[in-house]
């Protein structure tokens, strides 16, 4: 194995042929303009092109001992890493079907000897920029990705909120029920009977899906939704609406999209969240496995962080209680499977929810 290396080009060119005088040759051709790299096998070529910085383009020979270029390029397309590399194929064998043979391979040209001087610098300049080209157009994806995704997330906060505002509540609640979603949907996407379900169901989406679970509050009225005694028969049903009201909004979001995404499991969630295990919950009373997933999972998350918390009607409940409340619930109000993740987790929900806290009496009440 032989290689030159110029302070001039920055574009590196792998020569890959098993005849010293062929690689002299290219070399010639492609200098000053392109840096090269040079291997006299197979098995040194797929070093080389694994290597770091990788090559920008593969100039590669056929007949070899050993592994031919037709393996070597077969094993290139095949690896995630070198896959993205382009392949010339330079060689003597100038058939249609040694061409096409070349090709199906995932070559991207085919270059017959003797070489052409002009012909082997336009292909392999013409090549570069095309790769070149490909490269700008997926930052640029990835770009549009990124931004997309800061509006989605912004969006998502915002009507957030919205909803915690009108509840009188802080956002400590947004964070602590995102960041505990995230540790119980991550330990539960281990389990396997659990396997189907996040087949088709990211943890991401859960956790994005987490802040809206109440968006519905907003169309609540404030006598009912601001007030800081017991609500009324009545009024307790007027409340229980808001499940309704979440799962609408955003159902109607994401027919806009005209695709699935997580909007699909914020409704779930929105929707179900209040049902118990023991099917006396709402809106339908649906009972065990009936309930969605992300309800179930919602809450005991969301009964969890409502007890710790201060209202403008009750004072923050101490952890060890709010975990007992939890365990005493389990198979009534919660699933058990989810209550049980929960429950084996309590003390890393505790961190979190201490980090989170709004105020000092509830990071003093989870102290106790």
């Amino acid at each position: 194995m032989t290689q030159s290396r110029k302070t001039g080009p920055c574009e590196t060119a792998l020569i890959v042929d098993d005849t010293p005088d062929n690689i002299l040759i290219l070399r010639e051709i492609l200098s000053p303009e392109v840096r090269t790299l040079a291997a006299t096998n197979g098995r040194e070529a797929l070093a080389l092109a694994r290597a770091v910085p990788p090559p920008d383009i593969i100039l590669l020979d056929i007949l070899m001992p050993g592994m031919d270029g037709y393996e070597v390029c077969r094993r290139l397309k095949a690896d995630p890493q070198t896959s993205s590399i382009p392949v010339l194929f330079v060689s003597t064998l100038g058939t249609e079907i040694d061409e096409a043979k070349g090709l199906s391979l995932g070559a991207a040209d085919y270059i017959g000897k003797p070489l052409s001087p002009a012909v082997v610098r336009a292909r392999v300049q013409s090549h570069l920029r095309l790769k070149a080209h490909q490269h700008r157009l997926e930052e640029l994806v990835q770009e549009r990705t990124r931004a997309l995704l800061n509006t989605q997330d912004a969006t998502i906060h915002c009507l957030a909120c919205l909803a915690e505002m009108r509840d009188n509540e802080l956002g400590g609640h947004f964070r602590r029920t995102q960041c505990a979603m995230e540790l119980v949907a991550s330990t539960m996407a281990k389990m396997p009977a659990c396997a189907d379900f996040f087949r088709k169901t990211t943890v991401e989406m859960l956790v994005k899906s987490t802040p809206l679970h109440d968006v519905g509050k907003i169309g609540v009225p404030d006598h009912i939704l601001l007030k800081p005694g017991r609500l009324s028969a009545e009024e307790f049903e007027v409340m229980k609406l808001h499940t309704a009201y979440g799962r609408e909004s955003l159902r109607r979001a994401e027919e806009i999209l005209d695709h699935a995404s997580f909007l699909g499991v914020a409704c779930e969630i929105a929707y179900s969240h209040h049902e118990k295990w023991d099917g006396g919950g709402y809106p339908e009373g649906l009972a065990g496995e009936d309930i969605p997933l992300p309800g179930r999972i919602m809450a005991v998350i969301d009964v969890y962080d409502a007890i710790i918390s201060k209202r403008v009607y009750k004072t923050p409940i101490p952890h060890s209680k709010a975990v007992a409340i939890i365990a005493e619930e389990r198979g009534r109000h919660f699933d058990p499977v989810v209550a049980d993740v929960f429950l084996a987790l309590a003390e890393e929900i505790r961190t979190i929810s201490r980090c989170h806290a709004d105020f000092e009496e509830e990071r003093e009440a989870l102290e106790r």
